[in-house]
């Protein structure tokens, strides 16, 4: 089972931080004077009380009280877990619900109080709140095309005419500058979305960061590639767009073509500034220094080693393949900056895997299937801007003959949706007979039951382990391994 824990969290981090103090106290100095050894006494003294508390919320009889309907049950074969975990246990599937259980480091157990027809609410309004944040991030995607469009700038705010006075600083203030501002704003983005993912109710962080994955994509695709090339007369295009939609292939063409080289400097700006901040952590080491110095001094001694940020990596790389794909045609001068850009990321992240960041949860190939998808809408953007520009060009027959092309990578998508995703989601039955046939003969059948039991030990439940005591006075009240299902 599994118990809300909130109290005894409460305790425990008042009961870590009165241990670390008494840690402190105790490693001052070599010759203890006598006002530090009265307070150590004290703050010994609180944390045996402590102690006694959350021993106490840890008996049997209180528990019961806290139960969650919620439970992690555990199968001495694959075959059984699998077969629970992939079929409907009651008439109304809203009563009983079952899936498969992620990895223990992995699971974020305070949502496990969560309710389950509370979780709709909360995607909603999760949905909402991205929706609004990707609507007002449209202002400053706005202001850096009316930077790239200096001539339309000049009209819009004259003073602006004395730049082109100053040798050098128009070019850069029209070429460069416009992308490094795009990429700063984009680089808080991933962490807004992950932020507004905590909000979703899911019970691992895989999930939380798969979903912040796919709304920065999605938040990348609209604002950074859409709305640069819609800005210069936003409204009139999306209106065209919606009242002439068989003109929105050529208008796309036109948009792309006009935008080549902003995307082009987008890429160099993303690659040179992006991989140099991926090296150096700027970001993270700023967000531990006020982390450590404010908020949370003293809570936590040691460095936190962060895992590998999918939800930013993946959706900033497959916008860069978008664009490739898009611009193949219309600027294949684009394509160099490109291989440039993936092969630096390639030696940047295999040494960011390898020697910093640390592994927090196996992502079992579960990124895979967006990323299909994510290669698939820059396939089909590519086709529909290729139909466009054809017509652009006055060549109907082949804008026609493009047509197809756009129809057999549908079809493809939804083969691939129908042969090989239900591959990561779901559990063969096959191969979990064979694993545990494997099992059975080698005798791990039941030393895995076992330890899949005690590693779903709830964090309310494990036994206090502070340096004033070593007694078993610290350990539970209530043993913790009957209460695995």
């Amino acid at each position: 089972m599994v118990y809300d824990g909130k109290d005894i969290e409460h305790l425990l981090n008042q009961a870590t931080s009165i241990a670390r103090k008494i840690e402190e106290l105790g490693c001052r100095s070599v010759i203890q004077k006598h006002k530090d050894v009265e307070e150590l006494r004290l703050h010994e003294e609180k944390l045996q009380g402590l102690c006694h508390k959350i021993r106490h919320i840890q008996c049997e009889s209180v528990l019961k009280r806290k139960e969650l309907p919620v439970a992690f049950v555990s199968f001495k074969s694959r075959c059984g877990a699998a077969i629970s975990s992939q079929s409907q246990q009651h008439e109304n599937p809203l009563l009983w619900t079952t899936e498969v259980a992620p990895e223990p480091r992995d699971v974020v157990w305070n949502n496990l109080a969560i309710p389950y027809h509370y979780l709709p609410l909360y995607r909603i309004g999760v949905f909402l709140a991205a929706s609004v944040f990707t609507i007002f991030f449209a202002i400053p995607v706005t202001a850096v095309q009316g930077i790239v469009r200096f001539e339309k700038l000049k009209k819009w705010f004259p003073p602006a005419m004395a730049i082109q006075f100053i040798p050098g600083v128009s070019s850069i203030v029209t070429g460069y500058l416009p992308s490094a501002i795009l990429s700063l704003f984009i680089y808080i983005v991933p962490f807004a979305m992950l932020a507004l993912g905590m909000l979703q109710g899911y019970v691992s962080r895989s999930k939380r960061e798969i979903k912040a994955c796919n709304m920065v994509f999605y938040f990348l695709v609209g604002n950074v590639f859409f709305l640069s090339l819609l800005s210069g007369s936003l409204i009139d295009q999306i209106g065209q767009s919606f009242t002439h939609p068989k003109d929105f292939p050529s208008r796309l063409a036109s948009a792309v073509s006009s935008q080549a080289d902003f995307f082009m400097t987008y890429i160099l700006t993303d690659g040179l500034s992006g991989f140099s901040l991926e090296i150096v952590q700027f970001g993270l080491l700023t967000w531990d220094f006020i982390r450590v110095h404010t908020f949370g001094r003293g809570r936590n001694k040691n460095p936190y080693l962060f895992s590998l940020p999918y939800y930013r990596v993946i959706p900033s790389v497959s916008l860069s393949i978008l664009i490739g794909m898009v611009y193949v045609v219309i600027a294949p001068l684009l394509l160099p900056f490109l291989i440039v850009y993936f092969l630096l990321g390639y030696v940047v992240y295999i040494n960011q895997i390898q020697d910093v960041y640390d592994i927090v949860y196996e992502t079992g190939g579960l990124y895979w299937p967006y990323i299909h998808h994510y290669i698939i809408v820059a396939m089909a953007l590519m086709q529909i801007t290729m139909i466009g520009l054809f017509g652009l060009k006055s060549k109907p027959s082949a804008s026609i003959s493009t047509v197809p092309l756009v129809l057999l990578t549908l079809v493809f998508n939804e083969y691939c949706k129908m042969r090989f995703l239900p591959t990561f989601f779901n559990y063969s039955i096959q191969t979990a007979v064979e694993n545990d046939k494997n099992d059975e003969m080698n005798g791990l059948t039941e030393v895995k039951s076992e330890a899949a039991i005690n590693a779903y030990l709830p964090p309310c439940l494990q036994p206090l382990r502070f340096a004033f005591n070593e007694s078993s006075s610290t350990e539970p009240l209530f043993n913790s391994s009957s209460t695995s299902p």
